[in-house]
This record gives structure tokens, sequence and C-alpha cells, in this order.
């Protein structure tokens, strides 16, 4: 998918880094699990924080979170509602839903999509393995 740049930030230069930062009870690990899961390198680890790097140049954050609560899916009340989730596209679902699991995710009992599978990582997370079919 690509859009049209309607302007831009002056002080973002090419090249700039950015990236999402994500909360975790254990920032490391959850690092290390999207590093495994996606083949992408951690690049930066302190206490608190860790970092894995896209091929592309964009970054994963994981942040120290104190009081962390998983989000709950699908939403319900009263619980943790998703404030985002990850889409990865994948050729092959069942391979890749097998390969999520074997490092510690979990498959939602709730799936909306034939071509796609909700997972939660091991911080509870939901993610999504998309099979485009079109």
């Amino acid at each position: 998918m690509i859009l049209e740049q309607a302007g831009s930030m002056r002080s973002r230069k090419p090249g700039m880094w950015w990236g999402a930062a994500i909360e975790a009870p254990d920032p490391g690990a959850l690092a290390r699990f999207y590093a495994t899961l996606l083949g992408w390198p951690v690049v930066h680890q302190e206490p608190g924080t860790a970092v894995i790097g896209t091929p592309g140049g964009a970054f994963l954050v994981f942040q120290q979170a104190t009081g962390y609560e998983p989000p709950t899916w699908p939403p319900a009340p009263g619980a943790q509602r998703p404030m985002m989730h990850l889409d990865f596209q994948v050729d092959d679902l069942e391979d890749a839903v097998a390969e999520a699991l074997a490092l510690g995710a979990q498959l939602s009992p709730t799936q909306p999509q034939e071509n796609v599978r909700v997972l939660a990582d091991p911080a509870g997370h939901p993610f999504c393995l998309c099979r485009d079919d079109g």
C-alpha cells in the first residue's frame, strides 16, 4: 500500500529511524520473541528497553511497563482493550502459525477471517498473520 505524502515534518530527514513502542512486562524477552519470529536482529538492549531493527530501517521498541495488563482479544467490557496490533504477511498460514506457537505465542479462540490468524505474543499483545489471497 502506497500513500501519497501531503507534507512532512520539517525536522525529519531521509534515513532517520522510526518505529512503534510496545509496552511489556519483560522487554528483552518480548524483543527476542519478535526477533526470532521475524528474523530481525536485536539492535539495542538496556535495562527496561530492547529494540529490534527491520530490514527497511524501522524499529520496534519494547519498553518496561510497571503494572502491565495484557490486552484482551476480542475486546470485552471492563478489560484492557488492544490499542494497536501488528500484521505480518505470510505465504503459508499454517506453517507461520506453527512457528509462532513454537516460540510461545497463543492462538486466539476468535478468528474473524479465513486468511488471517489472530495470535497473542508472550506478553498478550494480539498480532495477525495474514495470507494475501488477492
